[in-house]
């Protein structure tokens, strides 16, 4: 028990010990790592400071250099001022010297003005007394004529003016004597002159307008197409364009029939779409129709354009440009219109061009002289007047509007241009061959003939064919029954009988036709 004892009191003193030796120890070893740390801290502050007074110098360098580059600017934006401000000084000077030499001039020429003034204030006091003196000569003289002559110089003044006068007016009666025969012996041989050299200068051809129109087809095999099942075709074809199909042995040949040019262009150019297509029924020969007659229409603007292109003629009214296309497909007396008024364009820009006048006004009044004719309405007046009121409406100059009202002296003529125009028309209207009064008053009378059915109820197109010996009458089917048509017949050739003039029989068919058109969907 008492080994144990000692040996856990040596144990004890050991274990103290130990922590006694370790304590310190561990005191040394912090002490020398506390050390170690200060030594790092002040390499690091060492280190640092090296690194700021590296920093400094750069930013030292860098602001010289900075502030060496502006004072070098500045010194440069100085020194360009400076000489600016001394160019300007020297400007300045310049002007200013500039200035006096100027002034000292004006100095110079005020001195030299006033003297010339001076010398002509002298000469006009010098002239003055001169005028004084020979007012009082002149004075004196007439004084001493009138004491001579007994008379005063106002009544020797009054009596050499009658003098004068009589002279004068007896000269005067003599020589417009002598200007009136001469022009009386010229005048006619100068017109005549004038007028011969128009027309040899105006060399136009010229092709006089009939009523049928041949179609050529490349076999008479297409005649059976054309005339369709029970001839439903044709009919269809002839109801559409108003005039008559004739199909009959004359080899590759159709022929079309009706007084008005356009409707029969029309039906031409109709077959021949439907010829080239295949297609013939009366639905197809309906729309063919439509769409030909549209293209006719764009055909008389284009034509109308040609026309006053070709005449140099400018700034013409559309709606004047479509008149004038018109034209083309429309006759007078036989003559054809556009020809017509073509020629008497050119005519009248000679004439005029001959006699000093203006020539485009006088072909611009020629071309469109006739203009009334083709006006589609056709009111109760004259185709002059007609003319000069459309002239009016689309604002032309007031000599072509009363050239073309006066050309058949309906108006007044008020300018050369309103006589050239009528002579002019003349002349295109005497040349041998250009109009016959028969195809004129042919076609007034089938056109009398379809506006007379037209007046009727129910009643939807009309056309004259056969040379005016048949009357087709188009009706509406809704409002004119079987029954009624029949009547509307009777009552038409009743009315063609009391109103109208014409050789034979008028033959007159009232058409009906019932359609049903529905469409899928």
């Amino acid at each position: 028990m008492g080994d144990y004892i000692v040996t856990l009191g040596v144990g004890v003193a050991a274990l103290a010990a130990g922590v006694f030796i370790g304590r310190i120890m561990l005191q040394k070893l912090n002490k020398k790592t506390v050390q170690e740390q200060e030594e790092k801290a002040k390499l690091i502050i060492k280190e640092a400071e090296l690194t700021a007074e590296t920093v400094k110098k750069d930013r030292i360098l860098e602001a010289k250099e900075k502030f060496l580059k502006l004072k070098s600017e500045f010194e440069e934006e100085s020194n360009r001022k400076k000489n600016q401000i001394i160019t300007n000084e020297n400007k300045l000077r310049q002007r200013e010297s500039n200035l006096s030499k100027q002034m000292e001039q004006s100095k110079r020429k005020e001195a030299e003005l006033d003297s010339l003034k001076e010398n002509v204030e002298a000469q006009l006091e010098i002239v003055r007394k001169r005028k004084d003196d020979l007012e009082a000569k002149v004075h004196e003289k007439v004084k001493a004529l009138e004491k001579v002559a007994q008379l005063s110089a106002d009544e020797a003044r009054e009596q050499l003016i009658e003098t004068l006068k009589d002279e004068a007016s007896s000269k005067a009666s003599a020589l417009i004597k002598d200007i009136i025969d001469e022009a009386k012996l010229t005048g006619a041989k100068e017109a005549k002159k004038i007028v011969i050299e128009s027309i040899q200068r105006t060399a136009t051809e010229h092709a006089i307008e009939n009523c049928v129109s041949i179609f050529n087809i490349e076999s008479d095999d297409v005649k059976g197409k054309i005339i369709g099942r029970e001839g439903r075709n044709i009919r269809a074809l002839e109801a559409a364009t108003g005039v008559e199909i004739v199909v009959d042995d004359t080899p590759e040949a159709i022929i079309i029939s009706g007084f008005d040019p356009v409707r029969r262009e029309i039906a031409r150019l109709s077959l021949h779409r439907l010829v080239a297509d295949g297609r013939i029924h009366p639905a197809r020969i309906e729309e063919i129709v439509t769409k030909t007659t549209k293209n006719i229409e764009e055909e008389i603007s284009e034509i109308g354009e040609r026309t006053v292109i070709d005449l140099g003629i400018h700034g013409l009214h559309p709606e004047l440009i479509k008149m004038v296309g018109r034209m083309r497909f429309r006759s007078s007396y036989g003559q054809n219109l556009l020809q017509h008024s073509r020629e008497v364009a050119r005519l009248c820009a000679t004439m005029a061009s001959e006699l000093g006048l203006n020539p485009k006004r006088a072909k611009r009044a020629a071309l469109l002289h006739d203009i009334g004719k083709v006006w589609p309405e056709e009111p109760e007046m004259p185709h002059a007047l007609l003319g000069m009121e459309l002239a009016k409406k689309y604002k032309e100059h007031p000599e072509v509007c009363n050239a073309i009202g006066a050309h058949h002296d309906e108006i007044e003529m008020t300018s050369m241009i309103s006589a050239l125009v009528q002579a002019c028309d003349a002349i295109s209207g005497a040349r041998p061959g250009a109009r016959r009064e028969v195809m004129e008053s042919y076609i007034k009378r089938l056109k009398e003939l379809e506006a007379l059915a037209l007046d009727f109820d129910g009643v939807n197109k009309c056309y004259a064919i056969q040379a005016g010996r048949e009357l087709r009458v188009l009706v509406d089917a809704e409002h004119v029954t079987d029954i009624q048509a029949g009547q509307l017949s009777f009552d038409i050739s009743q009315k063609i009988e009391k109103d109208m003039q014409y050789p034979g029989q008028i033959k007159v068919t009232v058409i009906r036709e019932m359609r049903a058109v529905n469409y899928a969907k």
